[in-house]
């Protein structure tokens, strides 16, 4: 735990009591801060007080007494309107903050200079995170990860020289995160998201800007407008920019090609990885995950050679196009984290025939955007909430039937691949939808999906093996 001590001996709020809210009160405690918890949750309340903490609902407390108002990401700043919480703290002059600001001002404290290496975009930036925390460990650096993957980032290991810290930010966490000031900061891609909780594009794409506007190296994806734009603007502001990309060659930065990271100079171009046979890396998408994180861990200083070796043993990530296993010609993946149809894009590029698990609590724009898939999809199986509108949207375009349920779908797509023909089929769990009308999160409904695949006769556990 990372004892957040710039607080000491101050009242300091802390607001929405999940699992990174309950270690940032414990990480203020812990560096000497007296934290007051509100949740709207009665039973997180209790919680809270059965752990020894002050609990108040903070409506009828003097907010001149509070330094700080901690913001759990998961509670809404701005959209679709403020908590009451934000309401008091901006009426009483109180700054709003999140975890990862409280971790950016303990670095800055103890160890400026222990390596921050910050992901964000809207989709791969998990990959991403994982990846380049991989890479540095295989190269034998002491390596943190966690924020918006894995652990809460005051639950990491506290700063000290040469410890790399690998944090994934959401833009919720960016949103409450003023100072981010990351050695390499990386915006991977923009597209439509969470306009829920920030509403326009405009205001979604500022709040990303700034985890690479405060960066010392800033790696940015130049395959979307609002992204090549910020690239351009935070450069002419001063900051070194280096371009990514999965569809087209830049003149100075990385991208892929053929199966390849390319590294882009002035008079040269040179192969900086060879993604060919790596399970993991699977599509072109991954193609702009890879050379993000090639071009992080070169501003780190890793050679080629141990890039590569690192590239070829990376697992890859649960719930992102993960190879569960294979029964005769068909595979199985779980791709439950694609929570949206940019990130489902992905995933239906990979493969060719395709028995498609989609459905749960829809977006804006549902699938409408994936008409050009549709081809390889040789049915699909609807689930969820979604089932109606994706049936309207597939109905004349791709068989499917209405199964409901994870389970049912999964049966049906079983048997139906198992008769298919073809040199190899997919039964792909790709939702492009977020998971909360069947699921707390995208993190159980995979593990659901791996599970009962795993109960399937005659299964070989993971690709190849």
């Amino acid at each position: 735990m990372i004892p957040v001590e710039s607080f000491r001996g101050l009242k300091v709020a802390v607001v929405g009591l999940g699992g990174s809210g309950m270690v940032t009160a414990e990480a203020l405690r812990a560096g000497g801060a007296v934290p007051i918890l509100a949740d709207d949750n009665a039973e997180a309340m209790a919680r809270a007080a059965a752990a020894g903490f002050a609990t108040d609902p903070l409506r009828d407390v003097d907010w001149r007494g509070l330094s700080a108002l901690v913001l759990a990401p998961g509670v809404p700043l701005t959209h679709p309107r403020p908590h009451w919480s934000v309401d008091l703290a901006l009426s009483h002059g109180v700054p709003i903050l999140g975890d990862v600001e409280l971790f950016c001002r303990e670095r800055r404290a103890r160890c400026p200079d222990a390596p921050l290496i910050a992901i964000t975009g809207t989709n791969g930036k998990s990959t991403t995170t994982a990846l380049i925390a991989h890479l540095l460990a295989h190269a034998g650096r002491d390596v943190q990860m966690g924020g918006n993957i894995g652990r809460a980032v005051l639950s990491l290991d506290p700063p000290q020289p040469g410890r790399h810290y690998v944090i994934e930010c959401s833009s919720f966490q960016i949103d409450t995160t003023p100072s981010i000031d990351p050695t390499v900061g990386i915006l991977l891609n923009l597209s439509e998201d969470h306009l829920d909780r920030h509403g326009t594009m405009a205001n979604y794409a500022a709040i990303k800007e700034r985890l690479v506007a405060g960066a010392a190296t800033a790696i940015v994806g130049v395959d979307d407008p609002l992204s090549a734009a910020i690239a351009d603007r935070i450069e002419q502001r001063g900051t070194r920019v280096v371009r990514i990309s999965n569809r087209n060659p830049v003149a100075h930065g990385f991208y892929y090609e053929a199966g390849h990271i390319i590294e882009a100079a002035t008079a040269s171009a040179t192969v900086a990885g060879d993604l060919g046979g790596i399970a993991a890396l699977r599509g072109a998408h991954n193609g702009q995950n890879a050379a993000a994180a090639v071009a992080a861990v070169r501003a780190l200083g890793l050679d080629h050679r141990t890039i590569m070796a690192g590239l070829r043993t990376f697992p890859g990530l649960a719930h992102r196009m993960e190879l569960i296993g294979r029964r005769g010609r068909v595979l199985f993946v779980n791709d439950s984290k694609a929570t949206n149809a940019d990130s489902t894009a992905q995933a239906l590029a990979s493969f060719d025939r395709i028995y498609w698990i989609a459905g749960g609590k829809p977006k804006t724009g549902g699938i409408t955007s994936l008409e050009s898939f549709f081809p390889r999809v040789a049915k699909a199986y609807l689930i969820g909430v979604a089932t109606e509108e994706f049936a309207g949207t597939l109905d004349g375009n791709v068989a499917y039937e209405k199964s409901g349920t994870v389970a049912a779908a999964l049966a049906a797509a079983a048997r139906d691949a198992a008769e298919d023909g073809a040199p190899e089929s997919v039964v792909l769990l790709s939702p492009a939808c977020a998971s909360y009308d069947q699921f707390k999160n995208f993190e159980v409904r995979g593990d659901h999906f791996r599970t009962l695949v795993r109960q399937i006769d005659g299964l070989v556990p993971r690709e190849g093996a």
